[in-house]
């Protein structure tokens, strides 16, 4: 936990999608068959590239160097169908709910194409709104997002919206340099494997799950108040 209790509560929380709301395994073992490595291969190499600070485009690079993986991305949404119940992580309904019932304001937004965006709507979670990077134009880190992000939230001012993402790169520094709060989820491959870069402030709050968020932004902003 970083500097909870310290100056405004956030009112608003906007939460990432990959790892923070959507549990990726299918994403990764479907690209996995396509390209004809196991899903344990995959991940390693994977994982791998995380530490090394390596793009995703890397993993093909090192695991099939003569595919154009790019030609086949019709084919892995045919096979991946699309984001589903069983894909969300089990503490996320019930964080959204709390938040909603408590009064926060509630938004998803992260670096997905447009076609997450219906089906996002498809899994009727508990926000006010939601958008991806693809529908509005820029994808983090660029600053542009979290401009576009606030445009989605009713308040005005970044310092009363906390940003919920796995990845310390772009989501703890991004959003902390469009001057929102910043939670850092550690889950998934980026949140388990990244470390805090000493030139990045120290995130207001970090996780391991979503399950303590509500009582915690609650206690924050009983202690601001």
């Amino acid at each position: 936990m970083g500097s909870l209790g310290v100056g405004p509560a956030p009112d608003t929380v906007v939460f990432d999608v990959g790892e923070v709301l959507i549990d990726e395994t299918r994403v990764w073992a479907v690209w996995a068959e396509l390209i004809g490595v196991s899903p344990l291969t995959f991940a390693a190499v994977l994982g791998a590239g995380i530490v090394q600070g390596e793009p995703v485009a890397a993993v093909f690079a090192h695991l099939a160097p003569n595919l154009a993986w790019r030609e086949l991305e019709e084919e892995h949404e045919e096979r991946y169908g699309g984001f589903r119940e069983e894909d969300l992580y089990p503490d996320v309904r019930p964080c959204l709910s709390e938040l909603a019932t408590a009064g926060f304001e509630v938004v998803i937004a992260g670096n997905q194409p447009a076609r997450r965006g219906p089906q996002l709507e498809r899994l009727e979670l508990p926000c006010g709104s939601l958008s991806t990077s693809e529908q509005m134009g820029a994808s983090k880190p660029d600053p542009a997002f979290f401009t576009a992000v606030l445009d989605l939230v009713t308040t005005e001012d970044p310092g009363r919206v906390l940003y919920v993402g796995d990845r310390t790169d772009n989501d703890v520094r991004a959003a902390a340099a469009a001057g929102m709060r910043t939670c850092w989820l550690r889950r998934g491959p980026w949140g388990q494997l990244q470390d805090l870069p000493d030139d990045v402030e120290e995130p207001d709050l970090v996780l391991e799950g979503l399950g303590e968020l509500p009582m915690l932004l609650t206690a924050w902003q009983e202690e601001s108040a």
